[in-house]
């Protein structure tokens, strides 16, 4: 049994898609977050840079003293898991992909769309897996354009979003597609705007944060690290960006966690 902290680390709001879902499932394990804010957001950025960001986020978890890491940033995982892998070897390090695999099994059009930044789309990583399981079925590649910066604006509710997301979804629906990935952490935050545009049209929409959070159970059972639940969890949050921003953070997950309580 371990009672340290799972470190979890994202761009910035997005991965807090992630921690809900680790909280919900994994109620009795404290949580360190680490959104960036500075470098946000990581779509159009180099594999380099956003490898760099990435090891500066998992050092400072690392002297923050956590078990595990989370990264719950599809693109910083796409662009550098395997290098985290490699210099933190002794500590399980889990990263996020599309949920290609589960929407490509499901659909019954045959087609699917994934939402996600630039980065992650054309990744080798997102590539291979849509190699691997798409088969007959069609991938629709899409960026969901100023998604991040809607979601780290906390503008989700906002005219501006709506126009958004109409402009991204809208030109998906008639193209005979059921299933909808959302490829970025961010995007989870604007799924009722998604399921607006959907209406009534028999289209599913996929995130990843459930599963993910399914793997982190998992591999605290396997490791034994699960918290022995003998001392409350605590919450943490930490950003590379002016103190306002870290506050911003926090007040967002603890209305997350009001609403999971309710």
């Amino acid at each position: 049994m371990d009672n340290r902290a799972i470190g979890v680390y994202d761009s910035g709001f997005g991965g807090l898609s992630v921690w809900r879902e680790l909280r919900k499932m994994l109620p009795e394990e404290s949580l360190i977050y680490l959104g960036d804010g500075k470098n946000c957001p990581y779509g159009g950025r180099s594999r380099e840079d956003i490898t760099a960001f990435a090891t500066e986020a998992v050092e400072h978890l690392v002297a923050e003293g956590v078990k595990m890491v989370v990264v719950g940033c599809n693109t910083a995982t796409t662009a550098a898991v395997e290098h985290l892998r490699s210099r933190w070897s002794d500590m399980p390090i889990v990263g996020l992909e599309p949920a290609v695999k589960p929407a490509c099994l499901s659909s019954r059009t045959r087609r699917i769309a994934v939402l996600a930044t630039e980065h992650s789309l054309r990744s080798e990583m997102f590539l291979s897996t849509a190699m691997r399981y798409a088969g007959d079925v069609e991938v629709v590649k899409v960026v969901g354009e100023g998604f991040v910066e809607l979601v780290e604006r906390s503008a989700e509710h906002s005219p501006e979003a709506e126009a958004a997301v109409r402009s991204v979804v809208e030109p998906l629906l008639g193209m005979n597609i059921d299933k909808i990935v959302l490829g970025c952490t961010h995007y989870p935050f604007l799924r009722p705007q998604i399921e607006s545009v959907i209406g009534d049209r028999d289209i599913d929409v996929i995130d990843s944060g459930e599963a993910v959070a399914r793997r982190v159970k998992w591999l605290l059972e396997r490791y034994d690290l699960a918290a022995d639940g003998t001392k409350p969890p605590h919450y943490k949050f930490l950003s590379f960006a002016e103190e306002h921003y870290r506050a911003r953070l926090q007040e967002r997950a603890e209305r997350i966690a009001q609403e999971l309580n309710k």
